[in-house]
């Protein structure tokens, strides 16, 4: 009896720290490095989440269609390091942002750098362009 709940336990345990795996991709996965993309727009929504933060922006096109794009950014550890807080994130706020494209043609890119209005630029730093990973 012991050994199978000992078994069970393991095999439970190990369910549950490959969870966090799947859920987590490599840049080179989802993000294309000769795509890059500037997108100029104003700032929708801060999902301030792990193990990604991520942040919206609505960009106007050349046609004038306004789309809100998904940026993908460092998670909320990383972000604090490099000086950003959630509240650098009300919605309205105008920014540039700097990144990679999507590979499904999503509107949805991985984000390098974001500048604010008044010139504060800061890296938003994802996982370093090519797969390096965070």
């Amino acid at each position: 009896m012991k050994v199978k709940l000992v078994g069970a336990l393991a095999l439970a345990g190990g369910l549950l720290a490959v969870l966090p795996l799947q859920a987590h991709h490599s840049f080179a996965a989802e993000f294309d490095i000769t795509a890059p993309i500037t997108l100029r727009g104003t700032l929708t929504k801060m999902d301030w989440v792990n193990p990604h933060g991520w942040i919206y922006v609505d960009v106007a096109g050349p046609d004038g269609k306004v789309v809100n794009w998904a940026i993908e950014a460092g998670g909320p550890t990383q972000l604090l390091r490099r000086g950003l807080r959630k509240t650098d994130f009300p919605s309205g706020t105008k920014v540039v942002v700097e990144g990679y494209k999507a590979k499904s043609g999503a509107a949805k890119a991985n984000g390098k750098t974001v500048t604010f209005e008044d010139g504060r630029n800061f890296f938003l730093g994802a996982s370093e362009a090519g797969g390096g990973g965070q």
